[in-house]
């Protein structure tokens, strides 16, 4: 029999539902997902640490969950939010269902939940910090409200420190279709700073035939030189940007040289901070796989897939970059590009993972400015 779920919000509204994962108690930023599609995707995020999600979409857990599907090794968001749970998983890849794999990563999750109108909540009363409760015993729900106030939220927290990779690392794993590749000789090497790297990032790289050097966040500028990147890729990552002080530094002195820079999401703010411009927190941010997105350059529009709660302000913007896209929904900055440099970001995940895929050509935009600054490179060796 499932324990007694319920969601406690900041402002004492209590929502009733099941447990489908592990007993306990988190307090934590919320956030909601729109995506249709690809939820162990959105689990598995490392761009969700610390937070809780909801999933708008009713019926989760359809096809279950596989190996091949997790964007990182372990889950590192704080709880789930759903409506409804398959009961049976149905997809030929499916090793487990949905409730397993959130009990066997030991995480607090409830279905059962109304999850448009929890949405309509945090986006209409601007509520999003909250408790997941999951307990067999009465509880003292003034006392748990106490500690929702008390709770801050990620905004000027350093979350990278605990997510990036301790040690550089070689990946060479493409998509099923891709062959692994095992001679390096005469590939562009693209070096990836790891603010918490989506592994559909990786293997993008791969499927386009890159050599692919995965480092620490904290990796010094000297340490980076060394490795003699092609092109240098800033990842995806969780929360604020502004309090990383010594990975904005490293970035600011690789952008005296003429290295392609690519910046995603987290690595797409970092970016930005370290040309001048400023970061702000949004309301309710960007979170999902259908966000409209204008090429300000050919003015066509992009499907995107999302996660972020934090923005370039328009109003801090300095004169050596230019914006490239905007938002559809809000018109907040989504992409920008040096005026004299290869180097470029974008907010959204180019990747695409779970969809859909019309910015991956940005990917090989990428490409095509490492080729340019590979011939000028090796032409003067």
């Amino acid at each position: 029999m499932n324990n007694k779920a319920i969601v406690l919000m900041e402002d004492g509204t209590k929502l009733f539902g099941k447990s489908i994962g592990v007993e306990g108690i988190v307090i934590g930023e919320i956030v909601f997902n729109t995506a249709i599609t690809g939820y162990q995707e959105i689990i598995t995020d490392p761009s969700y640490y610390k937070q809780i999600v909801t999933l708008t979409y009713p019926h989760i857990g359809n096809v279950g969950t596989n190996l091949e599907d997790n964007e990182s090794s372990k889950i590192y968001l704080k709880g789930l939010i759903i409506n409804n749970l398959s009961k049976i998983s149905s997809n030929y890849r499916s090793t487990e269902n949905l409730d397993v794999f959130l009990k066997k990563n030991n995480i607090v999750a409830i279905e059962g939940i109304d999850t448009r109108y929890l949405t309509r909540l945090i986006r209409n009363k601007k509520l999003n910090k909250i408790s997941l409760i999951v307990t067999k015993e009465y509880l003292n729900y003034k006392n748990i409200i106490e500690k929702i106030n008390k709770y801050n939220g990620l905004k000027g927290i350093n979350l990278i420190k605990n997510i990036t990779t301790k040690k550089k690392y070689s990946w060479t794993e493409g998509n099923k279709n891709t062959k692994v590749i095992k001679n390096y000789i005469f590939l562009i090497h693209i070096v990836v700073i790891d603010f918490g790297v989506k592994k559909s990032i990786l293997k993008m790289f791969i499927d386009k035939k890159c050599k692919i050097t995965v480092v620490p966040a904290f990796t010094s500028y000297e340490n980076l030189i060394l490795l003699n990147p092609d092109g240098i890729f800033l990842s995806n990552g969780p929360g604020d940007p502004t309090p990383c002080f010594s990975i904005i530094n490293t970035i600011k002195k690789i952008l005296t040289t003429n290295i392609p820079i690519f910046g995603v999401c987290f690595g797409h703010q970092i970016l930005a901070i370290a040309s001048g411009a400023k970061i702000k927190k949004m309301d309710i941010g960007h979170h999902g796989s259908n966000h409209p997105v204008k090429d300000l350059k050919n003015n066509k529009v992009l499907i995107t897939t999302q996660n972020h709660c934090f923005t370039i302000d328009p109003n801090n913007f300095p004169k050596n970059l230019e914006i490239t896209h905007k938002s559809l929904f809000d018109n907040t900055i989504q992409g920008i590009h040096y005026i004299n440099k290869p180097v470029f970001g974008f907010q959204g995940h180019p990747e695409s993972s779970p969809g859909p895929h019309d910015a991956s050509i940005l990917f090989d935009y990428f490409i095509e400015l490492i080729q340019i600054y590979c011939k000028k490179k090796y032409k003067r060796l």
